[in-house]
């Protein structure tokens, strides 16, 4: 915890589960034994202990939500999220510069004047025992009766109960020139046994770190009198007849309010106030059935779960304008992957929603964007990086190209939209336009966030009203190599998009898939590939003619590896007398063999093909290994290099 706005967010979680917890506590109080009574609170300490916040999800109620409307509303502050790293103060070592800031430095000085009393008292528990004499009682007498543990016992002026001090070296603590009862000493020991005493120690650290919330203080009473509780189960389950009905009346003995929550005893809830539920409790008992055990853990695995988990924030809906609600609810959506960072930002675009834009800006941005959407919540085409003129066709969605991972944070490719019709300018046209923007998805802390490398430029494509697999007039990556009178280039591009398509319509009158334009930030993409390979002559026209047939087989080289032997040119078995012939594979190789006859036209295609990610590596290979043939002969084994230029940096 960082600031103030991360303490909320973390204390705030954790109240809401602790009332849930204590609602359910009090429906099953009669249910549930002292074992699992006690361990319901192990549920709300491990969301103490855990991030709150973390992905985007929350616990019951949407408490990043709300911790951020109250943040924007009351400091008008958009450039910042509660980011919790870890569940303890982490603060900056510098004098506070704002009234935030000052708050949570009073926090942590809270923190540290509980840590600090907490140690004093041990320390001064510590001296008090060391000042004190072996016990006359026998305590090893107890412990073997009862096949328990034992310790050393101390005698000390100033004591009013029996307790166990320490978690690593552990004694008895005993009051001087009193007898203690051989059940508050089976009671001492049962504790010893299973450690209480570290558990205790944790319920001082949680008081410590959430100070000022008295519902979590109040849940700490609680922990340590269910404690209690559970080794009163224990000491009732090894004592018989008029033994157990005396444990209540030797219980009252054992308030100890002068050490009562000391860190690293037991003596953590010895406090007279705690006595009633205990003896409340002891009445009550009884032996739970064996069967309540596995009922019981069932209920806490799917609580912890439930908590633990949480739900995820969902995609802003429209609705009434409130700018700092609008705004605290799609910063608090987080993209959770690259693909619905895209997704998002693309569908920004095409909705023109300023909020969708928040989900995936970096928050250096927010500001910026907030304050334009007081003044409009459409996000404009200028604010785009697009010309006035250009009309998103929205039905068709879009694709993302060329997608490439820079390094394990970022990734880079090419945002294409169609247009309704021609831009500004390009005159009249039967085909498709394109709009196309350089983007860039990086992470920045647990989110990640789109950011424009470039504005939009508008390409013609070759298809109307459909998207081409691939487009010649758009950025692609080249590869080239010269093999004599011909210079082999290959172009590759890849399409990917998360899948968006919705059902429309009824059984009735029946349906058809559209393009849904609500943001999918967890999304994956889909992704296509396409290449092809083409030879281009460069020679003689006369010499055209002593060529009669062409072929290539081809192999995509990813990394620094070595280049692979690729398998001999040869027609298909199914049909081994064919000339011309053509072929690929879901890996990424072609191959091809084509036929020249007359004035055979240039360049020649020497063979292509697609697949999808599930099946080939959708990035940018380092080279293409390629076997040149002419006339039905290998001329030569190339290797394809990246051509320099837009498309291949």
């Amino acid at each position: 915890m960082t600031d103030i706005w991360s303490f909320l967010l973390q204390t705030l979680t954790a109240s809401g589960a602790a009332v849930l917890l204590l609602a359910l506590k009090a429906m099953f109080r009669d249910k549930l034994s002292p074992r699992w009574q006690f361990a319901a609170w192990g549920v709300l300490a491990i969301l103490l202990l855990l991030p709150a916040g973390r992905g985007g999800r929350y616990v019951l109620l949407n408490w990043p939500f709300y911790v951020e409307l109250l943040r924007s509303a009351l400091t008008g502050e958009y450039g910042a999220l509660a980011h919790i790293t870890a569940p303890i103060p982490l603060p900056a070592l510098r004098v506070p510069r704002s009234l935030e800031e000052w708050l949570f430095a009073l926090y942590v000085l809270g923190v540290v004047f509980f840590l600090v009393r907490y140690i004093v008292g041990y320390v001064r528990l510590r001296l008090a025992l060391r000042a004190g004499r072996p016990a006359a009682e026998s305590v090893q007498a107890v412990a073997e009766e009862y096949g328990l543990p034992a310790c050393p016992a101390i005698e000390a002026e100033g004591l009013s109960s029996a307790f166990i001090c320490g978690v690593f070296r552990p004694v008895l603590a005993l009051p001087a020139g009193v007898r203690t009862d051989e059940k508050v000493i089976l009671h001492e020991l049962l504790h010893l046994k299973y450690r209480d005493a570290a558990w205790g120690l944790v319920i001082c650290l949680f008081r410590c770190l959430h100070w000022c919330n008295p519902l979590l203080w109040y849940c700490a009473d609680r922990a340590g009198n269910d404690l209690e509780s559970l080794c009163d189960q224990r000491v009732l389950e090894r004592l018989e007849g008029e033994d157990r009905r005396d444990y209540g009346r030797i219980l009252l003995s054992m308030a100890d309010e002068k050490y009562a929550r000391a860190p690293g005893t037991s003596a953590m809830a010895n406090g007279g106030r705690n006595i009633r539920r205990r003896i409340e409790a002891i009445a009550r008992f009884k032996k739970y059935p064996a069967g309540m055990g596995l009922v019981s853990g069932c209920i806490l695995l799917v609580l912890a779960v439930f908590l633990t988990v949480g739900a995820r924030a969902e995609v802003p809906g429209l609705g009434a304008v409130n700018v700092p609600a609008q705004m605290a609810r799609a910063r608090t959506t987080p993209c959770t992957t690259y693909a619905g960072a895209i997704d998002t930002y693309a569908k920004a675009v095409l909705c023109h929603r300023t909020d969708y834009r928040a989900m995936c800006a970096p928050l250096s941005e927010q500001n910026q964007l907030a304050e334009s959407y007081h003044t409009a919540p459409m996000w404009t085409r200028e604010a785009m990086g697009m010309h006035e003129s250009y009309s998103i066709d929205s039905s068709l969605g879009y694709q993302f190209r060329n997608l490439v991972r820079v390094d394990e944070d970022t990734y880079e490719g090419l945002l294409t939209l169609a247009l309704n019709y021609a831009p500004e300018g390009a005159g009249d046209s039967d085909y498709i336009w394109l709009a196309v923007q350089p983007l860039r998805a990086e992470l920045e802390g647990e989110r990640w966030v789109v950011i424009p490398q470039g504005e939009f430029q508008a390409f013609q494509a070759l298809y109307w009203k459909s998207w081409p697999s691939s487009c010649d007039q758009m950025p692609a990556w080249e590869y080239e190599a010269r093999s004599g009178d011909f210079i082999l280039r290959l172009r590759r591009q890849t399409t990917s998009a998360v899948d968006s398509y919705e059902q429309e319509g009824n059984q009735l009158f029946g349906t058809r898939l559209v393009f849904g334009t609500t943001p999918l930030p967890n999304g994956s993409f889909d992704t296509q590939y396409y290449q092809h390979l083409e030879a281009e002559y460069t020679g003689s026209p006369e010499d055209k003619g002593k060529y009669t047939s062409l072929g290539a087989a081809s192999r995509p080289i990813w990394g620094e590896v070595k280049r692979p032997e690729l398998e001999p040119l040869a027609p298909p078995e199914q049909n081994p007398d064919a000339t011309d012939w053509t072929g690929s594979s879901n890996q990424g190789d072609f191959w091809s063999n084509t036929t020249l006859e007359g004035d055979w036209e240039n360049p020649v295609f020497l063979g292509g093909g697609g697949s999808t990610v599930g099946r080939a590596p959708f990035g940018r290979p380092s080279a293409y290994a390629v076997d040149f043939y002419i006339n039905g002969q290998r001329r030569e084994k190339l290797t394809l290099l990246p051509v320099e230029g837009e498309g291949n940096d």
